[in-house]
């Protein structure tokens, strides 16, 4: 097995001084290889240590102006440090370059949620939803973006989707009670409000919106 991946692997198992060794050696053995450089920025950015990471993604694409996986890498260690608009730059230039997976556009999707553009993020999640339907958070993500753009019947079918795939989600409750509420189905949406307490006793927006729900009936 190659220094790469015997140091992927190290990575995968949280030996990170080791899987650093590996990556350090297989950049010395092949200087000019942007592979190195990237999974050495991928290491970097899980250790927290972001502005080592960013120098070593640069360096990927210097070496390679096409490599999407480093215009990702670089797009995350701006995402880690809340720098919205740079990380969405990188995403769309990973996509760009061919990178056709759940994980960028759910990351670039989740970059336009973060600056409030709530129609933009729309697509990109609707592709991650596509390319990842078992994946919880995607789902759950892009039900919440339909529902911001007041798809509300889709967003409800995809919060269902969620509950099957983890019947315990109870921001899905909550968000399937707002829905019901849209529908002025009150009875359902205390269900759910319920549901969601049930789960999650601190669920501090259940908790409130069931309190305002049976104020309403009792009134």
């Amino acid at each position: 097995m190659d220094k790469l991946k015997q140091g992927i692997k190290q990575m995968q198992n949280y030996n990170y001084e080791e899987a650093a060794k590996l990556f350090t050696e297989a950049i010395d053995e092949n200087p000019k290889e942007p592979v190195g450089y990237i999974n050495f920025g991928n290491l970097l950015t899980h250790m927290n240590d972001h502005e080592r990471a960013e120098r070593f993604f640069h360096r990927a694409i210097e070496l390679d102006d096409t490599a999407a996986t480093a215009y990702y890498g670089l797009g995350n260690v701006y995402y880690e440090q809340e720098k919205y608009t740079k990380a969405q730059e990188q995403f769309i230039q990973a996509i760009q370059q061919g990178l056709d997976e759940a994980d960028v556009h759910f990351m670039l999707g989740m970059t336009f949620i973060h600056q409030e553009y709530v129609k933009l993020a729309l697509p990109y999640l609707l592709r991650a939803s596509e390319l990842a339907p078992e994946d919880v958070d995607v789902q759950f993500q892009y039900g919440l973006c339909l529902a911001q753009n007041g798809q509300i019947d889709q967003a409800e079918l995809v919060m269902n989707h969620v509950l099957q795939l983890e019947e315990q989600h109870s921001d899905a409750h909550y968000n399937l009670g707002v829905v019901a509420l849209h529908q002025e189905n009150a009875g359902k949406a205390l269900e759910h409000f319920s549901k969601a307490l049930e789960i999650n006793p601190e669920h501090m927006l259940a908790a409130h919106a069931k309190g305002q729900v049976e104020q309403a009936l009792n009134e």
